[in-house]
């Protein structure tokens, strides 16, 4: 009966995957389209930016670091097709004051035309037991991943609804569909984006607006290399079991229309993961109580 079950969900998976770009979206054509990218100027982020501009796009890019987005394009702008296309820069934080966020993304649409597709990356992360995370710390990462993705998307939402076209993307996270040890912080509030992607999606559906959501794995960035220094110890062995994706590899995935349709599928095959990590955990703390206890005898 447990076969049987299981193979009734595999062929379920297998059929949603099939049927899936039937009933899906027509692909944006990014050739002359205007993208936006928050967290831009480094990482998945800037790989998506590259990605868009190797299809003709115009491209806006959103970060903080003012040196770091001055970087950023001139590595992108080695991948022009065309002597038209450009890349604006604007240094701003998306998730402290929506007012400025709404009025960097007029001047965005001023220069280079409406939004078409704005794609929301901008995120960090520290992992560390709950116990252990000051509770700035959880403001701190719902502030910069969530609100950081409902500002820039509250500011252009209107005009895509008017002009019955656009693509709003959500670059959550595997710890976004997995609540896993020592990302108590992380986790939620990349659980949120996903919430607030669901319940978006029904509202601008019927004006052709589409709502995407990107879940990657472990990515080399720089932005992983940081968290991998607050990671605990069961958080390092459950990251080791899984396989560290290149940037260049996620972004082409991201930007892929399709890409519901795999992440979705990732969704379901990032469930069997669950026993595996528990196990990882229950090893770990078995293996600590022995050597507290070795510590007590001494």
């Amino acid at each position: 009966m447990l076969l049987l079950a299981a193979a009734s969900l595999v062929a379920f998976v297998l059929l949603l995957y099939m049927v899936s770009p039937l009933i899906s979206p027509k692909p944006l054509a990014l050739s002359g389209a205007h993208v936006v990218v928050t967290g831009g100027s480094s990482g998945i982020g800037k790989c998506i930016a590259i990605e868009c501009y190797k299809q003709g796009a115009f491209i806006t890019l959103v970060a903080r670091n003012e040196d770091k987005l001055l970087q950023a394009k001139k590595e992108i702008e080695k991948h022009s097709i065309n002597d038209k296309q450009v890349v604006l820069c604007i240094s701003v934080d998306v998730s402290q004051d929506y007012g400025q966020v709404e009025n960097v993304m007029k001047q965005a649409q001023e220069k280079l035309g409406p939004v078409d597709m704005l794609v929301n990356c901008a995120g960090t992360s520290l992992a560390g037991k709950f116990e252990d995370l000051e509770v700035s710390t959880f403001e701190r990462l719902m502030s910069v991943n969530y609100l950081g993705s409902v500002y820039p998307s509250r500011a252009v939402i209107t005009t895509m609804k008017e002009r019955r076209v656009g693509r709003v993307v959500f670059v959550s996270s595997q710890a976004g569909q997995l609540g896993l040890f020592g990302y108590t912080a992380y986790s939620s509030s990349k659980f949120a984006i996903r919430g607030l992607a669901e319940a978006l999606q029904m509202e601008v559906k019927p004006y052709n607006v589409y709502v995407t959501v990107a879940y990657p794995p472990d990515t080399d960035t720089p932005g992983f290399a940081k968290e991998n220094q607050t990671k605990p110890l069961e958080t390092r062995l459950i990251s080791e079991t899984t396989s560290v994706c290149k940037p260049e590899q996620v972004a082409k995935q991201i930007v892929k229309d399709a890409v519901v349709v795999t992440m979705g599928l990732f969704r379901t095959i990032a469930l069997f993961y669950l026993g595996s990590f528990d196990s990882i955990v229950r090893r770990c703390m078995t293996q600590k109580a022995k050597l507290e206890t070795v510590d007590k005898t001494a």
